[in-house]
């Protein structure tokens, strides 16, 4: 049987754990966030505001973490001295801006596993994506594992038994009514897929090129920056600037369980900016495919939400198209990442080995 590729899979000691660690920060978001739902799957929050404050705090936090090391004069100075790079990320902050508000949509549509299950499309978006912006092409191995992720993800949408609630009408509008809210489902997964998809491998080529010799932080201090930026642009077209931050909206996401989520996503994010950094998209896209298990196991605990024989099969497709990925995974480190990696050889043979 052919073997894990350990050293390729995971360049770094480092890079297996922010692995394990972004895996479990995302299905806890999921899960987070349904649990902030009330009994009609709706809000009682602004979405918009917590979006809004979450890259506030994603932003304190990598300023006091840059902080650490540093002074805020260094800081002020690094970010005038990359100020180009500043500007390159705006195109990523806007697609995770769309990205984040549509994550509260789509969640109060599809319970957490389906969500994750109809995310888990981007793979092969953020494969052809991939070979185009960073010029590598994935070799017969890896397309086959990204073709077989997809058709896991689609076995999820097959009825195999499974109850299901049938809804019938003899008024014709409110057949045309359904249809239209389906169609709006699948477009508002489908802008998210390519917002992940785009953002995600952007951000990448932004990490490891463009702005490879920027400290991580201050280049996280610039996504949350324009993010920010970003979301008020957005409340300023809807004209719900002045009540996004109305005394009602603002003790809501007070509640322990909104800030919860809001702590989590920003943990979300910092990680994230060091998986694309030591690791890359395309290993993105699997460590998202295998929350699918996790989500699946924790929703049928906390919310009663069946594992059917579809879901069964799709999480079990998923994670096969990971083992295989797994033993022919592509090598996209910086230069000065193989450094690292040189010297930490020895560990993963270790991790090999066991």
């Amino acid at each position: 049987m052919t073997r894990i590729s350990w050293r390729e899979l995971f360049p770094s000691k480092f890079s297996f754990i922010i692995f394990v660690v972004y895996i479990l920060l995302f299905v806890n978001q999921g899960i987070l966030v349904t649990a902030s739902q009330q009994s009609n799957n709706k809000y009682d929050y602004n979405i918009v505001t917590v979006v809004l404050c979450t890259e506030f705090l994603k932003l304190l936090l990598s300023c006091i973490l840059y902080c650490r090391e540093n002074s805020p004069a260094n800081l002020l100075g690094e970010v005038v001295s990359n100020k180009k790079v500043l500007v390159l990320y705006f195109l990523p902050a806007f697609l995770y801006c769309l990205y984040n508000n549509l994550a509260f949509l789509n969640l109060s549509t599809f319970d957490p596993t389906t969500y994750y299950l109809l995310l888990q499309l981007r793979v092969v978006v953020t494969g052809i994506l991939f070979q185009l912006i960073f010029g590598k092409l994935l070799s017969r191995k890896q397309w086959l594992s990204l073709i077989i992720l997809t058709i896991g993800c689609m076995l999820k949408q097959i009825p195999m038994g499974q109850e299901e609630t049938a809804h019938t009408t003899s008024d014709s509008t409110d057949t045309q009514k359904s249809q239209s809210l389906n169609l709006s489902n699948a477009v508002f997964i489908i802008v998210q897929i390519f917002c992940s998809c785009f953002a995600g491998v952007y951000n990448e080529y932004l990490l490891k090129n463009q702005g490879s010799n920027v400290n991580i932080f201050v280049q996280n201090i610039f996504m949350y920056l324009d993010s920010i930026i970003c979301n008020l642009i957005v409340l300023i077209i809807n004209g719900s600037i002045a009540t996004a931050f109305q005394y009602d909206n603002v003790i809501k996401i007070m509640h322990y369980k909104v800030l919860l989520v809001m702590f989590n996503n920003a943990t979300v994010g910092i990680v994230t900016s060091f998986f694309l950094k030591t690791l890359n998209s395309i290993l993105k896209t699997f460590a998202s495919a295998m929350e699918l298990a996790l989500t699946a196991v924790f929703s049928l605990i906390l919310f009663a939400i069946p594992i059917h024989l579809n879901t069964a099969l799709a999480i079990a497709t998923v994670l096969y198209a990971i083992y295989l990925y797994s033993q022919n995974p592509i090598n996209n480190v910086t230069k000065h990442e193989e450094k690292t990696i040189q010297e930490e050889n020895e560990e993963l043979l270790q991790m090999e080995e066991v």
